[in-house]
């Protein structure tokens, strides 16, 4: 058994779909078979987009997720990265940035650069410079990396190595990014297992170097599958029936959603504590799950036909 807590992470701007729902007992799965606590922290990070925190809380509960501490939300925690952005600024790491989102993509960068890394445009501006750009746009703030890539190691894809630019502390609203604030929270809160949708892989370099650069203690990664629709893409809202409310109108009830997705991770149908029994990380599928929505997109309850 291990000490320490696992998480599930949801940013409230929408309804859970199955492959939210799938994740989250993923995730109290490995937390409560290594002997760890479970916890929720809400991302809300953008106010205005979020307003489906009671929803997302309601479905969580119903399908039988318990967790172990009142729910954390980022938007009450802005002073912890104000004071993390502040000691990565006494070692000379943060510089301004005054690039639009078009200038980054406009920008000539190096041959091996990933799409839509920063090529470090302001990372060597004069005082003067800044000044004078400073007049014309807040500027955001950037991490001065060290590194160009990084390794981590995950419980499911082994080691995985990938690309560390010049990343984004604090947006020039004043609101601090996801790979900030993760890395924040999860070092808060005591999480040393983080388990969520293979689609973050990509992103996890950079926040394991942002964590390395804070002196936090590292955390044990797991990237699960994704949930695909019948074309072969990531589940969205626009592929009809894949929320609890969806399903029920098309007849399918909590229960048999929650059936359903511990049939695809070869799970026994009931309660999660049956599931627990039955858990194993080495029987656990390593394909993404297609799911089928009960009927057609374009019956869905309240959904528009889905795009050709």
């Amino acid at each position: 058994m291990t000490a320490g807590a696992g998480r599930f992470a949801p940013s409230p701007t929408g309804d859970l779909h199955v492959g939210n729902l799938r994740t989250a007992i993923l995730a109290w799965l490995f937390a409560r078979s290594t002997g760890r606590s479970f916890l929720l922290r809400v991302e809300d990070l953008d106010p205005e987009r979020s307003r489906t925190e009671a929803g997302q809380l309601r479905d969580l509960t119903a399908v039988g997720l318990t967790w172990d501490a009142a729910p954390v939300r980022q938007s009450e925690r802005t002073d912890l990265y104000l004071q993390a952005i502040g000691r990565l600024a006494e070692q000379g790491l943060v510089y301004e940035c005054f690039c639009t989102r078009s200038e980054i993509a406009d920008a000539p960068r190096a041959p091996h650069a990933p799409p839509g890394a920063y090529p470090g445009t302001c990372r060597h501006l004069s005082e003067d410079e800044r000044a004078r750009r400073r007049q014309l746009r807040p500027a955001a703030l950037r991490l001065r990396s060290g590194v160009g890539e990084f390794t981590v190691t995950d419980v499911l894809h082994g080691s995985f190595t990938g690309p560390v630019d010049d990343l984004v502390l604090l947006r020039n609203d004043g609101v601090p990014p996801y790979n900030l604030a993760v890395v924040i929270d999860d070092a808060a809160q005591g999480i040393n297992q983080v388990v969520r949708g293979g689609d973050l892989l990509s992103s996890t370099p950079r926040q394991a170097y942002l964590a390395s650069l804070l002196g936090l203690p590292p955390v044990e990664y797991v990237h699960v599958p994704l949930v695909l629709n019948p074309r072969g893409q990531r589940l969205a809202k626009r592929d009809g029936a894949i929320t609890l409310g969806a399903l029920a109108g098309a007849g399918m009830d909590t229960d048999g959603v929650r059936n359903l997705i511990l049939a695809s991770l070869g799970l026994p149908p009931g309660p999660l504590d049956d599931a627990l029994a039955a858990f194993s990380v080495a029987r656990l599928p390593r394909e993404p799950w297609v799911f089928e929505a009960p009927f057609p997109a374009t019956r869905a309850p309240g959904v528009s036909p889905a795009p050709g």
